[in-house]
């Protein structure tokens, strides 16, 4: 989500949108956009490139109007600007004109660095728009999505419709606004895979998580749906193999420790040492062993050691159900 500075004016004279999320920085000048709107429905928009922007260009587009219209310039790519235009712009930052919105769109890396700072120190608003590399903040975005609408969804929801998805906060986006739009009442999980186990990733991870949860039958459908919609047979053991590896990891793990630290020593992300905790009852250390066994030999039959790859699957699937209960 985009962070943004304590004094949140969308019509400061200068608005700094910082980082590589496409979405974000989009959604940044929408917000100023539609601000200056709201105050002037004939608020003049001027959306330019970094190489539309030459020397002696800001100037013209921010004199003086006879008219005094609102206007709202918006540089995309402001990192690429020439030196000269740089000059311009630090200029202008010192003297922003009246009902005028200027919106730099930066990178944020070391290129035109000196034109970051010189906003910044102009007290120029700043917007974050970080690109969103890690699963957690994607997390976080997609109940940000819901909550913003007004909108209830399960934590398991949200988790799958991550899971599915992807990376594409465009997506993610988008799959937040359908289900909004097309389901009434609280978004839970079984929604989610309605509309979105068709995904290749989506499917063999839902086949591993019921699988290492103990729940064969509702693995072998999953499976089978997987199977329907093309999912490569190899997809499946490896999903299946992590969930049993994540198992065993964590149940060799220190008892007691924070899940931020277990995240760090396992290598896993916080919100899925939860998962992995809730998954991990019923679970023994030759449990763990057995359903390891299973897996390889499916994922032999599946890379030409068998004849029927869809039958090593679902004896996988079985075998990993029945290891998750193998505690009394």
């Amino acid at each position: 989500m985009a962070r943004k500075t304590a004094t949140d004016d969308l019509l400061a004279p200068v608005t700094l949108a910082v980082g590589q999320e496409d979405l974000l920085l989009d959604r940044a000048v929408q917000e100023v956009v539609a601000a200056a709107r709201a105050a002037d429905a004939d608020t003049d928009v001027r959306d330019l490139t970094s190489d539309a922007l030459q020397p002696g260009t800001l100037a013209e587009l921010t004199s003086p109007s006879l008219f005094a219209e609102r206007k709202v310039v918006i540089v995309r790519n402001s990192q690429d600007l020439s030196a000269d235009t740089v000059k311009d712009v630090k200029g202008y930052l010192g003297a922003p004109a009246e009902e005028i919105t200027l919106v730099l769109l930066h990178a944020g890396g070391a290129k035109g660095k000196g034109l970051l700072d010189a906003a910044r120190k102009a007290g120029a608003r700043e917007v974050a728009c970080p690109k969103m590399t890690k699963p957690a903040d994607r997390l976080a975005f997609v109940r940000q999505e819901f909550r913003a609408t007004g909108r209830s969804a399960t934590p398991e929801a949200c988790q799958s419709l991550v899971d599915a998805i992807g990376s594409d906060l465009r997506e993610l986006a988008s799959a937040c606004a359908q289900l909004v739009a097309d389901i009434e009442g609280t978004i839970d999980e079984s929604v989610v895979a309605r509309y979105y186990t068709g995904r290749a990733e989506a499917s063999s991870f839902t086949v591993a998580d019921r699988a290492v949860e103990g729940r064969a039958a509702e693995a072998l459908e999953a499976l089978r749906w997987a199977m329907s919609t093309g999912v490569a047979p190899v997809l499946i053991t490896s999903a299946l193999a992590q969930g049993v590896r994540s198992i065993g990891k964590l149940a060799s793990a220190p008892r007691g420790a924070r899940p931020g630290d277990l995240a760090r020593e396992l290598g896993m992300p916080p919100w899925k040492i939860d998962r992995v905790r809730q998954q991990m009852r019923g679970w023994t250390a030759d449990g763990v062993a057995a359903a390891l066994t299973a897996v390889a030999e499916a994922d032999a039959g599946v890379k030409g050691g068998g004849d029927d790859p869809e039958y090593a699957l679902e004896k996988a699937v079985v075998a990993v159900a029945r290891a998750a209960r193998s505690r009394a």
